[in-house]
């Protein structure tokens, strides 16, 4: 039986939705036990709200505080010992859960696991790698937002993580890896770009070479590899684009009679395209580089990508992902940690 820890209180939709996506999870898998962290009697009601209670395969962890995404991540780590993501990042690292998943403040989780779970040995800079949905399906973007400032090292790191991952959670074969420049052509980019594109040209990777940005969204690549503060504009930006021309469309679709019409005869095939760019179909984005298995999901994640993410966590553990970075990293070598 795999134990799974759940924020039971972070996120825009906590707890309802948290709850109702454990639950979710509790029917579809009879072989994960998940324990819901947070606030005793605030979980009790929502459990009993929605038809269900403690049991065997759902129970409740009190942590009576709260990290809210106002609090400096270092800072409530360090002062709201009985938080939920503390507890859960404590439970974790004791052996207690197999896994941690939280929808709560990313600088906390962040925080909380380097300093109570730690790296994996070898590695300098845990990342986040978060679903990228592509024109041909999903992509893993690493990092998307947990090191503003990388050095070589990291990215080839990043590279290596990303591919295991696919690979493993995924069961994709030989996963191909961009890194992200301002141009396809070899010497293009900065002094990082330049050193690191030289660090994945002489590694074992299937490495696919620069890509930029206009060409993320092809698919060209299983794996995107970049600093975090370049990740995380990415996505921002990917985000902003999709629902600003969603709301355009949607809006010119409902001006007039015969667009209407049009809109209405479309209907379905728009519910595929907004089904296939849905991250909830992919759970979460983990922490990698972390010694034990830490999801971060949406802000406004849904009872439909918290269930997916536990269910990733499942196939994390069983993949023996963190094993084999492990093992990778220790084949790279560590001495230009210091470059």
């Amino acid at each position: 039986m795999m134990r799974v820890a759940v924020d039971g209180v972070g996120g825009d939709y906590a707890p309802k939705e948290i709850v109702k996506g454990c639950i979710e999870a509790s029917k579809a898998r009879k072989d994960i036990e998940i324990l819901l962290i947070g606030p005793r009697d605030l979980l009790e009601r929502e459990l009993q709200a929605q038809g269900a209670s403690a049991n065997s395969q759902i129970q409740i962890y009190h942590a009576p505080e709260i990290i809210t995404n106002e609090d400096k991540p270092v800072h409530a780590v360090r002062n709201k010992k009985d938080s939920s993501i503390v507890m859960g990042l404590n439970l974790l690292n004791e052996g207690e859960v197999d896994a941690f998943i939280s929808a709560g403040n990313t600088g906390a989780l962040l925080a909380g696991s380097l300093f109570n779970v730690g790296r994996i040995c070898g590695i300098d800079r845990p990342a986040i790698a978060s679903p990228y949905l592509t024109k041909k399906g999903m992509s893993i973007l690493v990092d998307a937002g947990a090191n503003a400032e990388c050095k070589p090292r990291n990215l080839l790191e990043f590279g290596v993580m990303g591919s295991i991952y696919v690979e493993k959670v995924f069961d994709r074969s030989n996963p191909s890896i961009g890194l992200v420049n301002i141009g396809s052509e070899v010497g293009k980019g900065n002094q990082l770009i330049k050193e690191s594109y030289e660090l994945f040209s002489n590694s074992n990777l299937n490495f696919y070479g620069n890509l930029e940005a206009r060409e993320i969204p092809k698919g060209h690549v299983d794996v995107i590899v970049c600093d975090g503060f370049v990740g995380n504009v990415i996505l921002k930006l990917t985000e902003g684009v999709a629902s600003t021309l969603m709301s355009m469309l949607k809006e010119k679709l409902q001006n007039g009679i015969i667009n209407k019409l049009a809109g209405a005869m479309l209907i379905s095939s728009f519910k595929e395209v907004k089904k296939s760019f849905d991250y909830a179909e992919y759970g979460g984005a983990p922490l990698l580089g972390i010694n034990k298995t830490v999801i971060k999901i949406h802000g406004n994640s849904d009872a439909r990508a918290v269930k997916n993410a536990i269910l990733q966590a499942k196939v994390f553990i069983e993949k023996q992902v963190n094993q084999i970075i492990s093992e990778e990293i220790k084949k790279i070598g560590v001495e230009q940690n210091e470059k």
